[in-house]
């Protein structure tokens, strides 16, 4: 039996996680160039927990679902449930009290 993680998982995952610190960086690089883009360090925080939180649900339904239709099933699920507290936290469209209006 093999212990060790497989070097791809390992890979995947460090592209999985550097690629959101990337789009987290997007904003941050925005603020110094214009006023249009402002956000506080809860934003950031709120962001990576999204972001990083799907992430790794992605990573983990990659490691343990094995049949493909499957996998493409949970991790659009996932993805949907992040756009759907994104659009909420963002404009509210479900007026729920997580958008803060």
């Amino acid at each position: 039996m093999n212990t060790k993680p497989d070097t791809a998982q390992n890979i995947r995952l460090a592209a999985i996680l550097a690629g959101i610190t990337a789009l987290l960086m997007v904003p941050l690089v925005a603020m110094q160039f214009t006023t249009e883009v402002n956000w506080t360090w809860f934003d950031f925080v709120v962001a990576g927990i999204l972001l990083y939180g799907t992430g790794l649900l992605c990573e983990l339904v990659l490691r343990k679902v094995r049949d493909t239709g499957r996998r493409f099933l949970v991790i659009g699920i996932v993805v949907v449930v992040l756009f759907l507290v994104w659009a909420e936290l963002a404009v509210g469209i479900f007026g729920t009290p997580l958008a803060g209006s």
